[in-house]
Parts: C-alpha cells; structure tokens; sequence
C-alpha cells in the first residue's frame, strides 16, 4: 500500500471510512465553487469517484491520495495525480491535483501535500514530466502551483463548460525536492 508522510499529513489509499467525509466536501459549494460548472456532488457521485480513483491507482501505479491529517486522523480531502481524459489536448499527460475541505485551507495542507505528491510522481514513479490544470482566476490553486515550480505552459478551454484554464508544468530537471 502507498502512503507518503509529510510533517503534518499523511497521503494514503481511501478507506471504507472516508466516503462521508469527502462527500461533506464535495457538497461544499465553497470547495465546488472553482470545479467543472460549481455544482455540488452528493454521496453516491463520491461514493463512485472514490472507487474511480482507486482502479487508478491499480491500472496507472498512481491515483489521488486521500490526505489525512496526522495530528487528528481527519480526512481533509485528496491530492494525487491523474490522466486529465476530460481535456482531449491534455490526455496523454499526467496532472496534479488537490481538493481540501474549506476548513483545512490558508493552513499550508494543499501545499504540503502537493510537493510531497509531485515527489512522488517525479522520483518514485518516474515521470519526467507533471501537469496542473487550473481555472483562470482560482488564486488559492495558483498560488500552490507557483510554490510547486511549475510554469505556465498555455492557456486552454475546457471542453464541456468553455471557461479559459491555464496549464501549468514541471518536469523531473526543473523539480526541486
């Protein structure tokens, strides 16, 4: 089993026990606010995302990490890595993303969790390169990416909702662990 520990989290497979949580996340209109068209996801939409991010992590060799707060054992959300299938541009590269519970933001959590993910994918599974892919004008998930290293490579459009996104890399010479 997978798991990365940072100083203050802890970056694991999901648990049985972490569908409510993440659900209560993804029912936040402050956290969906900046994701696809803002809707809110209830607790069958999680309950089948966390069994999507889970096979993969069994076909890929990685997948989004459930982010556990060592200090407390709370589930603050995810970070991890994915093929960005949504963006037929971006398909065939590998993206870093993070979804924190508005209780766990302006902590440092998604900034944490994210270096010690881009670790990860760049030394331990070996890809030379990481993406992100973020809405023009969501400053939190800018100001992670910057701390990350990563540059912005182009600008985009998402395919379904038309709003402009920027797309944002590093790769393995760039990366400062």
């Amino acid at each position: 089993m997978t798991e990365i520990r940072t100083p203050r989290l802890i970056l694991r497979r999901w648990h049985d026990d972490d569908l409510v949580p993440m659900a209560e996340i993804n029912a936040d209109p402050r956290v969906m606010h900046w994701i696809d068209d803002g809707s809110v996801r209830d607790l069958e939409y999680t309950a089948e995302a966390i069994e999507r991010w889970e096979e993969e992590w069994d076909e890929e060799g990685f997948g989004l990490f459930a982010v556990e707060l060592l200090a407390s054992g709370e589930l603050a959300g995810f970070t991890g890595l994915s093929v960005p299938e949504f963006l037929p541009e971006a398909a065939s590269d590998v993206a870093i993303s993070w979804r924190l519970g508005s209780p766990f933001w302006g902590q440092g959590y998604a900034s944490e969790a994210a270096h010690a993910t881009l670790e990860f994918a760049l030394q331990d599974r070996g890809l030379d390169r990481v993406i992100s892919i973020c809405r023009i004008g969501d400053e939190a998930s800018e100001n992670v990416i910057r701390k990350l290293g990563m540059t912005l490579e182009r600008e985009s459009e998402h395919p379904v909702y038309g709003y402009p996104l920027h797309i944002h890399a590093i790769d393995l010479t760039e990366f400062d662990a």
